[in-house]
């Protein structure tokens, strides 16, 4: 598979799509801004958009196994907090295509407007909302399949990586067999059944970070719905880079990561300076 495309790459041409009538755009939703875009779709845009969204949560740092982190209470949750809930709520309307019922979602109310209970949260799980609204406002565009399910992206990517499609900017690696940039988005299955790179294209449950920086040995990497937040967590590589050693054994016990979808940027630079919270 051909790398990212380096340098500055001349803008695609957007073609009108024939839709029936009455048929709802699917980025009907999309600001004009990234919807043309404005600017090339590069690491540098997505990489920048993840930190002002981690910023605008308090730049929380979670590195502790996911078990071992303390439940927080009902009305601590950052997902319902005024000014908050809303975002959570544009993460929902932006980042879904529109007319899909998630759309209306937002840090704690359902399609109709309804707030749910702090308990039910899990019901409404917004991780993948949190990537798809980062890569549509950077400028992915049509090119990107935005879900509310990690799945839906993971398995497209694979379908790229096989060549079975060409039309998506994501093309899945193996967790042993490529090192993570900036702009790479690194993904986990959750649950009792732990997925290989193998078993795809499957349907399961998973969580996705947004890498933000790689230093030797070490990802920075910000996702959404972590600890009800948008969270950083630093994550271990092997000396080269890679999430997994030759064989596949992980360089971070704490999750089963085990597909990288590298990104195919028009623009394939990284933003040269980050602000990142100490840790």
């Amino acid at each position: 598979m051909a790398a990212g495309l380096a340098g500055c790459a001349s803008k695609p041409t957007r073609t009108p799509t024939a839709r029936a009538a009455g048929a709802i755009d699917p980025q009907a939703h999309t600001p004009d801004f990234a919807r043309r875009p404005n600017v090339p779709f590069s690491r540098a845009e997505v990489v920048a958009i993840a930190l002002r969204e981690w910023r605008l949560f308090g730049q929380p740092v979670d590195d502790d196994p996911p078990d071992t982190r303390p439940v927080p209470l009902p009305d601590d949750k950052p997902e319902r907090q005024a000014g908050l809930w809303q975002r959570v709520g544009e993460y929902w309307w932006t980042g879904m295509d529109a007319g899909m019922r998630e759309g209306s979602w937002t840090g704690k109310h359902d399609d109709f407007g309804a707030e749910f209970p702090a308990t039910s949260d899990a019901n409404y799980p917004w991780s993948a909302a949190f990537i798809s609204y980062v890569m549509r406002i950077a400028g992915a565009g049509t090119r990107f399949p935005y879900s509310p399910s990690h799945a839906t992206y993971i398995n497209a990517a694979y379908d790229v990586a096989q060549g079975r499609d060409r039309d998506n900017a994501v093309t899945a690696e193996r967790a042993d067999a490529y090192a993570p940039k900036a702009g790479d988005i690194i993904c986990a299955s959750r649950g009792r059944r732990r997925v290989r790179f193998e078993d795809l294209p499957t349907s399961f449950p998973g969580h996705c970070q947004i890498v933000v920086q790689a230093a030797p040995g070490m990802l920075s990497t910000i996702g959404g719905n972590v600890d009800d937040a948008v969270t950083m967590i630093h994550v271990p590589t092997t000396p080269d880079g890679r999430l997994a050693y030759p064989g596949g054994d992980l360089a971070d016990t704490r999750y089963p990561w085990f597909v990288v979808l590298r990104v195919l940027y028009d623009r394939n630079l990284v933003a040269q300076t980050l602000t990142l919270a100490p840790g």
